[in-house]
């Protein structure tokens, strides 16, 4: 018997009500999940997409049977098998299973059991159109968090590659993700919200028009670090007429930006390049997200990035108290500029015992690993773990090998922490080979022999002269002391008789002083105590 006007009109009303509701469910987070839901209250059989192998790859929450699973997955094999788009199985004695095809690659279905409904075919069908978009766009989205994740580790890779020197394979692979790295850098370390440093690092590469190689720091999660040409700078619309960005009230030194920042590490770094005004890359930074603080290294050659980061870090916690929040590092001489041929050979007996060591098993690291935990450990202390994605408990047994290996405590003692670093940094040094090639067959140098050179007493004296001059001047004796309680804060505070907050605001005025960072970066530790030690202060 022909369906009357008015049962087609409620029919009609009813589909549009339903496809209204599903449309609606579309734009809500996690849509599929929710769409499923409602299908199962619709038509009262549970809903659900499967896979053409039969496995289950979308349901509504909460508990499912496994009989109404089993079912479904059967009935989707069954259907892929005949190559039919759309079928009710089952039936008889078992509940009918109403299965329809998506649009989508590879091939899912959406399945319900259970509903006896002639009306079910149309409902199904259209809940699958909506489906099917929804369900391309959590792939898509999948993809994209994937392929994100994957040049993600990339960079990350890249990055390592040229902290440990390996520079060829760190271009090779920046190569392969088709953006190569500049033979001359400056390091930028930026100091962010956490949960706001995928959105920044955007943000940042965008307005450097693709320059910046940027990569989510591995240790710190709120750090971005980023490797820019030195001079990148992105237009301005608030720069001077003369094509300066200017701060409000600085004034630029012609053909320089100015950099905020107290203690020497804060410089006027050079503005490149015609046409439109230009804005330091640094000071956009600050300006687009102002809760960020910005370190700048020096401009260097690629295969210096190590300490193009450090002087970065020192950078950046000059900029933290920094009225601009921004800052770049200079004055730096490196130490390795002072040593003679006997230093070199100093740092290759030092670290002889770990360069000859043999592992007894295949899966033990070798010697050019044990010095890469070595360098990382000196860097980053226990968060070396995260930088070498190795269990906590794995570096803390490598570390104690090393104690072994070097027969120095470099886990607990300043004084071999500081030797080791030296060593590492003379071994690493592009001109280690020919310098130990010139040293005297036969001599065994000390380190003291290292740092008693005319020249290393010059340079440590311009480490600690901020220090003297500062007022006032208990911040020498608390550095002074600090290093002598082997960087450990809680035994100097009791050594100087002061409370542990009031010994952490006497070390964060010395690093203003100094413009490095004493509490974060270990290396200004290292060269300190190795300063006061050349000079017979320690």
């Amino acid at each position: 018997m022909p369906a009357s006007p008015s049962d087609v009109r409620a029919d009609r009303a009813d589909r549009a009500d339903d496809i209204l509701a599903l449309a609606r469910l579309a734009t809500r987070r996690g849509a599929i999940r929710d769409i499923l839901g409602w299908l199962t209250w619709r038509t009262g059989g549970p809903a659900a997409l499967v896979g053409d192998t039969g496995r289950v790859l979308a349901r509504p929450g909460g508990e499912s049977d496994p009989s109404v699973a089993r079912l479904a997955a059967e009935a989707a094999v069954e259907l892929h098998r005949r190559g039919a788009p759309s079928a009710v199985l089952g039936g008889g004695e078992g509940p009918p299973v109403h299965l329809i095809a998506l649009d989508a690659d590879p091939r899912t279905y959406l399945v319900v059991v259970g509903p006896d409904d002639p009306r079910c075919g149309t409902l199904l069908a259209d809940a699958a159109r909506t489906l099917g978009l929804c369900w391309r766009l959590e792939w898509a989205e999948r993809e994209r968090r994937r392929i994100e994740s994957a040049e993600g580790h990339s960079r990350e890779a890249v990055l390592h590659l040229l902290m440990v020197g390996s520079v060829p394979a760190a271009q090779r692979i920046a190569g392969a993700l088709r953006a190569a790295l500049p033979s001359v850098i400056q390091v930028y370390v930026i100091e962010c919200p956490q949960p706001r440093r995928r959105e920044i690092a955007q943000r940042i590469d965008r307005e450097a028009g693709g320059g910046a190689w940027i990569v989510p720091c591995p240790v710190r999660p709120n750090h971005l670090i980023a490797l820019v040409p030195p001079g990148t700078a992105a237009p301005s619309a608030t720069a001077s007429p003369s094509g300066t960005a200017s701060p409000p009230g600085t004034a630029p030194v012609a053909g320089t930006a100015p950099v905020a920042g107290a203690g020497p590490a804060a410089v006027a770094r050079p503005v490149t390049g015609t046409g439109p005004p230009q804005e330091p890359l640094d000071l956009l930074i600050v300006r687009l997200v102002p809760e960020c603080r910005v370190g700048v290294s020096a401009a260097v050659a690629l295969r210096d990035t190590p300490t193009a980061y450090e002087q970065a870090i020192h950078a950046l916690a000059v900029a933290r108290n920094a009225p601009e929040h921004r800052a770049g590092f200079g004055g730096d001489v490196d130490v390795t500029v002072l040593v003679g041929p006997e230093g070199y050979l100093w740092a290759s007996e030092l670290l002889a015992p770990c360069l000859r060591y043999a592992p007894a098993r295949r899966a033990d690291p070798g010697p050019q690993e044990l010095l890469g935990t070595l360098g990382s450990w000196l860097s980053f202390g226990g968060a070396a773990s995260r930088h070498l994605k190795i269990h906590r408990n794995t570096l803390a047994a490598r570390i104690r090998h090393l104690d072994e290996l070097l027969g120095v405590e470099v886990s607990r003692s300043l004084p071999a922490q500081s030797a080791a670093w030296l060593a590492l940094r003379l071994h690493t040094a592009p001109q280690a080979a020919a310098a130990r090639a010139l040293a005297t067959p036969g001599r065994t140098a000390t380190l003291d022999a290292v740092l008693g050179t005319s020249a290393a007493g010059t340079w440590a004296r311009v480490q600690l002269r901020p220090l003297e001059q500062a007022r006032p001047t208990a911040t020498l004796e608390t550095v002074r002391t600090w290093l002598r309680a082997d960087a450990r804060l809680p035994a100097a505070a009791a050594a100087l008789g002061i409370s542990l907050p009031g010994a952490r605001k006497r070390l964060t005025r010395a690093e203003d002083v100094l413009g490095r960072s004493l509490l974060t970066a270990p290396s200004a530790k290292y060269e300190l105590w190795l300063a006061m030690r050349a000079l017979g202060s320690l």
